[in-house]
């Protein structure tokens, strides 16, 4: 689709519309060259003069499960993945995460200083990290063209250094404060050894833990305040490592307020805290757009990063596209959630979710959006605790086979077109039935998400400047508008 308009200074320019939609009717990031006709349209006015917060990047996390798998995988498929992935061709990740020490969705409990009493830390080591996880990200840093920025997250410090002497639950014991800032130093030194840059860190991963159910360690906001502000901070800084990012709280949206309220107290409780880190496990449908909000009003300079979401506690559907666009594909809380809770979880497709939730969180100051594991079983695991979840690549690793689900398209539809660097524009949307987010990115080409939730075809004209044009999209289905204007 191709448009000729005239610009201000008298020369042609060449507009060019791509349009690309994933549908529960079976597109897969379907480029659309052809809309059926329609009667009825509504109006999308595009502002790119007024302009929101700059994005960082889309992506997923590197886990010890997704990593083991792959090494499973025959080479071919295992590249296909990575590709996918990575690749121009593919989703173009640009943010993405780690673990550090264990998690649920390692093998096993581990930790690079297993020692007891090791405050130095002399025996700290990666070696866990260097047969399945490592090789993950060089081999992805390899393929991607533009790179991408790592952040890592502990779910606990090591046993001895805790209160409760346990991977789950417990505090930090003061003593080692010290040494858990070392801890952080020493693993970028040896990331870095290994030829991978880490761009920064989450504190701590669900610092109100998680039911005492794997690896965590509580702090409450004054206590991850004061770690960050006396220990963390001051450490990185005085080994030369300053200008890695510090991310705060990293638990779900509802619990923000009296986590920013800490945080960014005054000028020195926020002196090394970067951003926010959030989570998406509060409710399957709400985005809390008032707590993201206040968040950004709280901090408007400081990053508000969206760390992990996925389709929890659930065995995903092999080879069945229909089943992520079914609200019966639902997450924990609509079983297990406390009765004054529930509310917060309908059933609600998985498909719709992650498209109802990075919309709504992008036109709400969040900057960045990250995904959990990007590849998991039949089972939805690895998991030693086997708190089994979803992931937008599913594998077969006894017949080398290889799912990509409808949400692998849907994360593509951001993280393909919407790149770092991209600013968050203004959008008029006179459809309370769609959803849509716009971007204006550093080449200046404009990207537009649209979603329709709803079981009926829609037809709406977009519009931007001199461009006006129909576009339909398809039911329960996601849209990518990409408007490139080149000079001719």
């Amino acid at each position: 689709m191709t448009f000729l308009i005239i610009s201000s200074c008298n020369k042609k320019s060449e507009q060019i519309v791509e349009v690309y939609e994933t549908s529960q009717s079976g597109n897969k990031l379907t480029k659309i060259t052809h809309f059926d006709e329609f009667k009825e349209t509504s109006i999308i006015t595009l502002n790119p003069e007024k302009k929101y917060q700059t994005i960082t990047g889309f992506g997923g996390a590197f886990t010890e499960s997704s990593a083991y798998l792959l090494n499973k995988l025959g080479q071919k498929n295992r590249d296909t993945i990575l590709r996918a992935y990575f690749s121009n061709e593919g989703a173009r990740y640009s943010l993405t995460r780690t673990h550090m020490n264990s998690c649920d969705f390692s093998l096993s409990n581990y930790s690079y200083s297993p020692i007891p009493n090791d405050k130095n830390l002399e025996y700290f080591s990666i070696q866990e990290d260097k047969d399945d996880l490592i090789p993950m990200i060089k081999e992805a840093l390899s393929i991607s063209e533009d790179g991408f920025k790592i952040f890592a997250s502990p779910w606990t410090a090591s046993p001895w250094m805790k209160d409760n002497n346990d991977w789950v639950g417990g505090k930090l014991l003061p003593e080692y404060y010290d040494t858990w800032a070392l801890f952080f130093s020493k693993y970028v030194d040896a990331y870095k050894d290994e030829g991978i840059d880490i761009w920064g860190f989450t504190v701590e991963n669900e610092p109100h833990g998680n039911n005492y159910n794997w690896e965590s360690m509580h702090y409450s906001p004054e206590e991850m305040t004061n770690f960050v502000q006396n220990y963390l901070g001051p450490k990185l800084e005085k080994d030369g490592k300053g200008e890695l990012k510090i991310l705060g709280y990293d638990q779900n949206r509802e619990g923000i307020k009296e986590w920013v309220d800490v945080m960014y107290k005054d000028k020195a409780s926020s002196q090394y805290y970067d951003g926010t880190a959030i989570h998406w496990y509060e409710s399957t449908y709400d985005y809390f757009p008032d707590f993201l909000q206040y968040a950004h009003e709280k901090a408007p300079n400081k990053y508000l990063i969206q760390t992990e979401a996925c389709i929890d506690s659930e065995v995903p559907k092999w080879n069945d596209d229909d089943w992520y666009w079914k609200k019966e594909a639902t997450d924990w809380g609509y079983d297990w959630r406390e009765e004054d809770k529930k509310h917060l979880h309908p059933k609600y497709a998985p498909a719709n979710r992650y498209a109802r939730d990075i919309i709504g969180c992008l036109n709400n100051w969040v900057d960045g959006w990250v995904d959990w594991n990007m590849v998991l079983d039949r089972q939805g695991g690895p998991n030693w605790k086997q708190n089994w979840c979803v992931a937008p690549v599913i594998v077969d690793p006894e017949k080398d086979e290889v799912y990509f689900t409808p949400l692998y398209y849907i994360m593509s539809h951001f993280s393909k077109f919407i790149r770092p660097g991209a600013e968050v524009i203004d959008v008029e949307n006179l459809d309370d039935s769609l959803m849509i987010t716009a971007s204006k990115n550093p080449d200046n080409s404009i990207v537009a998400v649209i979603f329709n939730e709803g079981k009926t075809q829609k037809s709406f004209t977009l519009n931007l400047e001199d461009l006006s044009k129909k576009i339909v999209i398809s039911p329960q289905a996601i849209q990518t508008v990409v408007i490139k204007n080149n000079k001719i």
